[in-house]
């Protein structure tokens, strides 16, 4: 057996070429189904049912979850809407970003300033992709009106199709490219700079830091990552404006990233853009452990990094 190369590493150093690695689609997917099949889609649901209901307080909105399904109803969405955008963003932003943020290393960029280009590279590219039409099924999910006969979320998007074509269903897409690229470059970026401060901190200058980094350093810089990323809560408020069912006098059919702004705003001042922040900053978490320090794991792991 060949000896295990121990020299360190200069993470500021330029990064040599490498061949693209398709293992990260399937990495990415297989995190990204675990990250919303356990803590990250009663998250979102929370989240969702507090930025679409802006008058309720976290109380409220729990109790309005679980009267609608019991612990159940904290996974409304899960199927098929959730696995489906889990599968398919994870695989496009894993491979996406970590492409992107070897690109950026490879020509000198930091570490900070890569896993800002990885994440928005990542994040816009999992957007257009098929975030756009998943996210917007699972908004309609959660705020859709409850009727005598229930309709299936399938029946909805077809008689959005009918109505006003694949526009209608991709609704919000821009809100959503917006939200995820500044998402994830903060994710990323944030991580990757507090990730070298500890180990800075931590081992000082010595030459094997990052390689004397621990499991518990590299989670603690993904949840400073996921929690400080959710400074962009006002888009993702407005991008569930955009995608909502819930009815309201006043409130315009079609709706821009500007007249749901002025809508919000109207409505619910200032404060309205912050709605449901606390289970959004529990979601950035889990996702940043998941995908960046989990992924980071996996990926030295199969040697795709």
């Amino acid at each position: 057996m060949a000896p295990i190369d121990t020299t360190p590493v200069d993470p500021n150093a330029p990064l040599k070429k490498k061949p693209v690695s398709y293992k990260n689609l399937l990495l990415g997917a297989t995190l990204n189904l675990f990250e919303v099949s356990t803590l990250g889609q009663p998250f979102e649901v929370i989240k969702t049912q507090l930025a679409a209901n802006r008058g309720q307080s976290l109380k409220q909105a729990l109790s309005h979850i679980y009267a609608r399904g019991g612990v159940f109803g904290f996974y409304q969405g899960l199927i098929p809407w959730a696995w489906i955008e889990a599968s398919t963003k994870g695989a496009v932003l894993l491979f996406t970003a970590s492409e992107f943020e070897h690109i950026a290393r490879s020509a000198g960029a930091s570490p900070f300033l890569g896993g800002i280009a990885g994440g928005m590279g990542g994040g816009i590219a999992q957007a257009y992709t098929t975030m756009g039409f998943c996210t917007f099924m699972k908004t309609v999910e959660v705020t859709r009106h409850k009727s005598a006969v229930k309709e299936s979320t399938f029946k909805i998007a077809n008689d959005i199709f009918k109505k006003e074509g694949i526009a209608g269903i991709n609704k919000g897409v821009n809100a959503v490219a917006l939200r995820q690229c500044t998402n994830w470059a903060s994710r990323f970026g944030i991580t990757r700079f507090a990730q070298e401060s500890i180990i800075k901190n931590r081992y000082g200058d010595a030459p094997d830091a990052h390689l004397r980094a621990t499991a518990l350093d590299k989670a603690m810089a993904s949840i400073l990552g996921g929690a400080l990323s959710c400074w962009n809560q006002p888009i993702e408020v407005i991008r569930i404006e955009m995608q909502s069912q819930v009815k309201a006098v006043g409130r315009p059919e079609k709706m821009s990233i500007s007249s749901a702004t002025k809508y919000i705003y109207a409505n619910n001042g200032f404060a309205g853009f912050f709605r449901g922040i606390t289970p959004r900053i529990g979601l950035g978490i889990w996702q940043t452990l998941c995908m960046v320090a989990l992924g980071d794991h996996f990926r030295t792991l199969f040697g795709t990094n």
